[in-house]
């Protein structure tokens, strides 16, 4: 018996620290865009390397926390999938469920970090995902794949049916967001905690409201407990009947990039040990600042006490009951 099995995309990610650039805002609605000279030279600061995706930076981030973990992931029979399977191991994650494809590529991207914020360049590599054979375990956690992922979502809620007892936590991707999200609205009914952006509940709801409301419409399609993050505004988390709102610690950002997995995997790593909802938004925070100090979304994680040691030094920053 797992603690938790993530189900979803791993990737290499090629960090690029953009050294100059032009930041063109438009202050009427608050978008920005990263300009470049078209065909010219743009020098970098710096490149790191580090392997990513949802999955594999919330298995690895939950191993970190004392809980046993496995990953089910397609990956191709290329020195990115063998640096994937090598950094798993590396963390202790099980790798049991890995499977490589002989004669395809695996998943990279591109991150242009400038200002602590990133552009991603991601490449998703065709594939026909395989029906996998998940496990047992206390908590499945369905996040970022491609296309086809729907052959994936139909094995989840067939195991969620059978194991009604298993904990089924949810961050659908960005393709999910998109051409899948029909299908990721099926999903919702089955799912007892979710994970998205402010964004993202929006287009889940197809409307356009404040975070406590779209908590409220989250909860009425049967889902258990919703937490929604809002970048450097903070954290929202409700279990259906107290609602909470916690700031982030005051950290100076190097890349934002693997912060809201660094989130999720200390909230279900916290739930997982019995602790109230608070609990687990401190230690969700407390991980999200310490990765987005770092390049990558696996290099900040912190283990269980350094974690609590970080949560002492910030004592005075609590979550705060709206309702």
């Amino acid at each position: 018996m797992y603690d938790i099995v993530t189900i979803g995309d791993s990737t290499v990610d090629m960090f690029l620290e953009i050294d100059q650039a032009t930041l063109d805002c438009d202050i009427r609605t608050n978008q920005c865009q990263l300009c470049f000279t078209y065909a010219d030279k743009i020098p970098i600061a710096g490149a790191h390397q580090s392997i990513g995706g949802n999955a594999a930076n919330v298995a690895v981030g939950a191993q970190k926390l004392g809980l046993h973990t496995t990953i089910i992931t397609e990956i191709g029979d290329d020195l990115h999938g063998l640096l994937i399977h090598d950094a798993l191991e590396r963390a202790q994650v099980d790798t049991s469920y890995i499977r490589t494809n002989k004669g395809s590529e695996t998943r990279y991207a591109v991150v242009l970090n400038y200002q602590s914020e990133r552009t991603i360049l991601s490449y998703h590599a065709p594939r026909t995902y395989h029906i996998p054979r998940i496990p047992r375990t206390r908590a499945l956690y369905f996040t970022s794949l491609g296309k086809s992922f729907e052959r994936i979502q139909r094995a989840v809620i067939a195991y969620k049916k059978k194991y009604p007892h298993t904990l089924l936590a949810c961050n659908p991707g960005s393709y999910q967001f998109g051409k899948g999200l029909p299908y990721t609205r099926a999903l919702l009914p089955h799912v007892d905690l979710l994970f998205v952006n402010k964004e993202e509940a929006q287009k889940l709801l197809n409307i356009t409201a404040d975070i406590p409301e779209l908590i409220v419409h989250l909860h009425t399609l049967g889902i258990q407990t919703v937490v929604v993050t809002n970048g450097d505004k903070g954290s929202y988390a409700s279990d259906g009947t107290h609602l909470f709102t916690m700031p982030r610690f005051p950290i100076s950002a190097i890349s934002r990039t693997g912060a809201g997995d660094a989130y999720a995997s200390g909230f279900l790593s916290a739930q997982l040990k019995g602790y109230s909802i608070e609990t687990a938004m401190r230690w969700g925070t407390a991980n999200a600042a310490s990765v987005v100090r770092y390049f990558g979304g696996q290099t900040g994680l912190l283990a269980e006490k350094k974690l609590l040691t970080y949560l002492k030094k910030h004592s005075s920053i609590l979550p705060k009951k709206i309702r």
